[in-house]
C-alpha cells in the first residue's frame, strides 16, 4: 500500500496558490505548529474551505507532524466539523432528551421526508443541509432547531416544514 505525503499546499500543475492554504498556514504559525493546537486549526480550515476536505486533512496532519489518523479521528468526532459541502441553508434538530421528549423526532422524521434526506446529508441542488445534535443546551425551549445558525425553540413539524418551503421557495430565511 502507497503512503501519500504532502509537503506543501496540493495544487495541480500551473495552479495559482490557494489563499485558503495561506490562511490556514498563518493559523498554524500563529499556534507554532503545536499539535495541541488542532482543534482550531481545524476549525480555521472548516472556516476557510467550508469543510474539511481529504486534501486539507492530510495537509494539517503533515504539518503538524501528527497521523493522518488522529487528524481524521478529531475531525469526525466533533459535531462542528464537517467532511462534506454543506448547503446554502442548515437546519439542526436537537435530538437531546428533553427535545426529544417534546418530539423532535417528529421534527427530524417529517424533514428527512420533505426533503428526501437523512440526517447529516444535503439536499441535490445544494440548497439545505439537514443534521441533528445530541444536544444544544436550549432546554427550556425544547423542541429545539438551528436555522442557519440561529437558535430556535417551541418548535413544532408544522412551523418547520413552513420554514424549509420557504427556503425551497425563496432561497431565503
Amino acid at each position: 500500500m502507497e503512503t501519500k505525503t504532502l509537503t506543501k499546499q496540493p495544487q495541480k500543475s500551473g495552479q495559482k496558490v490557494d489563499k485558503r492554504f495561506k490562511i490556514l498556514e498563518v493559523t498554524m504559525k500563529r499556534n507554532h505548529y503545536r499539535q495541541d493546537a488542532l482543534i482550531e486549526i481545524l476549525h480555521k480550515a472548516q472556516e476557510a474551505f467550508g469543510y474539511l476536505e481529504p486534501d486539507v486533512l492530510e495537509y494539517v496532519a503533515h504539518a503538524l507532524k501528527l497521523p493522518l489518523s488522529r487528524v481524521y479521528g478529531v475531525a469526525t468526532f466533533y459535531h462542528l466539523f464537517s467532511l462534506k459541502p454543506s448547503g446554502k441553508h442548515t437546519c439542526v434538530v436537537c435530538l437531546g432528551t428533553a427535545c426529544y421528549v417534546k418530539g423532535s423526532d417528529k421534527i427530524l422524521a417529517a424533514l428527512q421526508q420533505e426533503l428526501g434526506i437523512k440526517s447529516g446529508e444535503t439536499t441535490a441542488d445544494k440548497q439545505i443541509s439537514l443534521l441533528s445534535a445530541r444536544c444544544l443546551g436550549a432546554c427550556g425551549i425544547a423542541p429545539a432547531v438551528v436555522f442557519d445558525g440561529e437558535v430556535t425553540g417551541k418548535q413544532t413539524a408544522e412551523n418547520v416544514l413552513e420554514k424549509i418551503k420557504n427556503w425551497q421557495q425563496h432561497g431565503e430565511p
